[in-house]
């Protein structure tokens, strides 16, 4: 099923807005490079609201000693114990496959951002 959400200027790389669909809340983001994601918006751990955390960038896997940046603006950082999760694709950035958060296909039409469930 479809469901538009709102026009393609309403949102900016790095924002986030929380959507109702249904009995569902579903947060939708705009990463830093300008990619359209949508995911459930609750975190797995205690419930907290994803849409009130943190859209930002972690750290990646590196050498001993050495810290590097990346994902900017494609993890979503939950406000209440700062779990990360990958907003392409929900995953837990923990390594705990069961850390998930249900992902959804989102898709520009006709200058909406449409959201695929």
């Amino acid at each position: 099923m479809k469901h538009v959400v709102c026009k393609v200027e309403e949102m900016e790389p790095g924002s986030k807005r929380s959507i109702r669909i249904g009995s569902r809340e579903v947060v939708l983001v705009m990463t830093g490079s300008g990619e359209y994601c949508a995911m459930r918006n609750v975190c797995p751990h205690q419930g907290a609201r994803l849409s009130d955390g943190e859209l930002t960038g972690t750290t990646l896997p590196s050498c001993a000693g050495e810290y590097t940046y990346g994902k900017e603006g494609g993890v979503l950082r939950c406000p209440w114990h700062r779990w990360e999760f990958d907003v392409s694709n929900g995953q837990s950035l923990f390594p705990d496959p069961r850390s998930r958060v249900k992902s959804y296909e989102v898709t520009v039409e006709d200058g909406h951002i449409v959201l695929h469930d």
